[in-house]
Parts: structure tokens; C-alpha cells; sequence
């Protein structure tokens, strides 16, 4: 009697059984929740992008302005260590960069000026070149006479061009929107411990070590990012006053820096950065020369984006070349140039901020080099 008993016992499935088998009741609650909360992560991020598109010129300013602060904090951690009050040391700061924006504002425009003035040295040579091409356009034309008698319709389309101007506005709007970055950069330098330890205190008490090792790391990244621009920059600009001196361009000295930062800008810096010696150039230039300023300038970009850039930067940033490509692709549609210069920051902000939630790891694994990041911003071993 007692022996089927226990092999009834045996076929029983344990308790350990039950629970790695749910009953289908469960299963399909849980793909429901998960099914769910894909579908409100994807609602959510479409709100932000929708928000971002709306409210472009408030989150622009926002932006730049809490680039500036994290930029200008260690400066004014510098003036608070000798003594000066917290408000004086932000004020002073601020003032030493509006006055280094306002000496280089003078300085550029002072080149300008001078380069107006010289212009009609160079509009005979300019006439000629004009010239020439016209009778070469007229004799294409006279090779192809029925040319004239066909109508062409064009349609108007929105360009990429139109895309990337259109974050700039009217004038009054850009100054009326600039003049507030100064002082919102003022107050975040004022009140920086207390935004920190506020902007901390909005979470729950688990969470709020990583948002505050999430808080240093963005710190961090923006110091380096815009840090770490202007030194390339500066490299890249010395290396082609350099050339464009050797190669007798007029203005070579203004027109080498302006090439440095021009050829940061992604993707389009290659094209920009050499269209300010070819037009100092106008009449001076042979098309050996011409060739030199193209070559010099593509090899800086090059450099610039392949070497100097992910060496000074890559620990930083730590984004893949698709992610960066998407996201210069989406900025720019939201925002026009300013969302073209702002999409690189702001991305490596999101995968900071993707790395210290666990739901949104995977998302700032595929926006990365590496895997997903632990708490203290260390990848998984």
C-alpha cells in the first residue's frame, strides 16, 4: 500500500515545477505588459520629439545656455577658491566670456571690413572669370538649339538647406533669444549646488545615486565635448594658416582659423571650411593652388573627425558612427543648423541617462561602443 503512494508522490510536480510553468493565464498577462510598455515608451519618446519640434527656441536657449554653465563652472570654482563670493565668482566668469566672444566679434569683423574695401581690386579679375564662363554657356547653348523651344517645369521642394536655415529665424529673434543665455548661465552658475542636489531630490531615494553619478558624467561629457572642440579646432585652424600662407592667400591668417571651426561642423565641414579661402582667393588663386586649399582642407577634416576627435573625445562621448549619423540626421530636422551643432551633446546626454535606468540599458547599449553600463558608469565585465 505504501510503495503507489510514493511513486505517486514522485510524479507530482514539485513546487519549483509550478513556478517555472505559469499557467497560460500569466503568460499572456505578461506579454500583454510588455507588449504595453513598448507601446508607452514609444508614445513617450514621440511626445518628447513633438515637444522638442514645438518648443524649439525655449529648449535651444535652454541648451546652450547649461552648456555654457557646465563650461564656465570650473572657472568659477577657480574665483571661488580665492575668496570671492559665490555670485561674484559666476558674474566675473561670464564676463571674461562675453568679453573673449566680443574680442573675437571685433576682431572678425574688423577682417571683414577689411576685406570689403579691397574687393574692387578684384572685381576686374572677377569679370573676366564671369566672362569667360558666359561664352561658354552660350556656346553650349547654340550647339543645342531646340533647347530654348522646351518648357521645363520645375517644382518648388523643401531642400536640406531650407532645413538647416530655418532654426535661425529673424534677426530680432535671434538676438532677443541670445540675450537671455548670459544671464540663465549666470543663475545656473549661481545656484549650482542647489539645482544639483534639487534636480537630484525629484527622484526616489534608490534611484538617487544614479541620478547623481548620472548629473557628474553629463558634466563631465559637455566640459570635454566643448573643451575638447575648440583645442581641434585651434589644430586643425594652425595647420591650415600654415598652408594657406604658403600659398599666398590674402587674409590667410583669418581665413585658416575660420576653416578650423567651420570644418567641425559634421558632415558639411569638409564642404564649408573650404569655401572661405576659395572666395579670399578670388583672383589670386591658379587651379594648382585651388587644388592645394581642397586636398589640405579635406585631409584636416579627416584628421579631425578620424584621429584627433577620438582621441580627445571618444572616452566621452561613446556613441557608434550610425547612432551619430541618426542623430544628426533627426536634430537637424527638428532644428535646423542649431540642432546639426547641439545633436552630438545631446545624444551623449541621453545615453548617459539610458545607461542608469534599467529599463532603457538596451537602448543606450545599441546607442554605444560598448554593452550596457552598470550604476557607476563602468561597463558590465
Amino acid at each position: 500500500m505504501g510503495q503507489p503512494a510514493t511513486n505517486l508522490g514522485e510524479n507530482r510536480p514539485g513546487p519549483q515545477a509550478v513556478e517555472k510553468l505559469p499557467p497560460p493565464e500569466v503568460a499572456v498577462a505578461r506579454q500583454r505588459s510588455h507588449g504595453k510598455g513598448w507601446a508607452l515608451t514609444t508614445l513617450g519618446f514621440a511626445a518628447i520629439f513633438a515637444g522638442c519640434y514645438f518648443a524649439e527656441e525655449i529648449l535651444v536657449v535652454l541648451l546652450l545656455s547649461i552648456l555654457i554653465a557646465f563650461v564656465l563652472a570650473p572657472v568659477a570654482d577657480f574665483f571661488q577658491r580665492l575668496r570671492l563670493p559665490r555670485p561674484v565668482a559666476a558674474g566675473v566668469s561670464v564676463f571674461l566670456l562675453l568679453a573673449v566672444f566680443g574680442a573675437a566679434t571685433y576682431y572678425g569683423v574688423n577682417q571683414a571690413s577689411n576685406l570689403i574695401e579691397q574687393l574692387p581690386k578684384y572685381t576686374g579679375r572677377i569679370r573676366q572669370d564671369i566672362a569667360k564662363l558666359s561664352r561658354k554657356t552660350q556656346k553650349l547653348e547654340a550647339l543645342n538649339p531646340s533647347a530654348d523651344k522646351q518648357t521645363i517645369k520645375v517644382q518648388q521642394t523643401t531642400s536640406f538647406t531650407d532645413l538647416l536655415s530655418r532654426g535661425f529665424g529673424s534677426l530680432t529673434e535671434v538676438v532677443l533669444a541670445a540675450s537671455f543665455i548670459p544671464f540663465l548661465a549666470f543663475f545656473m552658475l549661481t545656484w549650482q549646488e542647489h539645482a544639483r542636489t534639487a534636480t537630484v531630490g525629484l527622484f526616489p531615494l534608490e534611484y538617487r545615486r544614479d541620478a547623481h553619478a548620472a548629473l557628474g558624467q553629463i558634466a563631465g561629457m559637455v566640459r570635454s565635448f566643448m573643451v575638447g572642440n575648440v583645442v581641434i579646432a585651434l589644430i586643425i585652424g594652425a595647420i591650415s594658416t600654415v598652408v594657406f600662407g604658403l600659398l599666398h592667400v590674402p587674409f590667410f591668417y583669418f581665413a585658416g582659423f575660420v576653416s578650423g571651426f567651420i570644418s567641425l561642423v559634421p558632415y558639411l565641414g569638409a564642404v564649408l571650411a573650404a569655401l572661405p579661402p576659395l572666395f579670399l582667393g578670388i583672383g589670386h588663386l591658379t587651379i594648382a593652388e585651388i587644388g592645394w586649399i581642397l586636398l589640405t582642407v579635406l585631409a584636416c577634416h579627416i584628421i579631425a573627425m578620424n584621429v584627433l576627435y577620438p582621441k580627445i573625445l571618444g572616452k566621452r562621448l561613446q556613441l557608434n558612427p550610425l547612432a551619430v549619423t541618426i542623430a544628426l540626421l533627426v536634430w537637424a530636422w527638428l532644428w535646423g543648423a542649431l540642432g546639426l551643432l547641439l545633436a552630438v551633446p545631446i545624444t551623449a546626454g541621453m545615453k548617459i541617462i539610458f545607461d542608469h535606468v534599467e529599463s532603457l540599458k538596451p537602448i543606450g547599449a545599441w546607442l554605444g561602443e560598448e554593452g550596457p553600463q552598470n550604476g557607476n558608469g563602468n561597463g558590465k565585465k
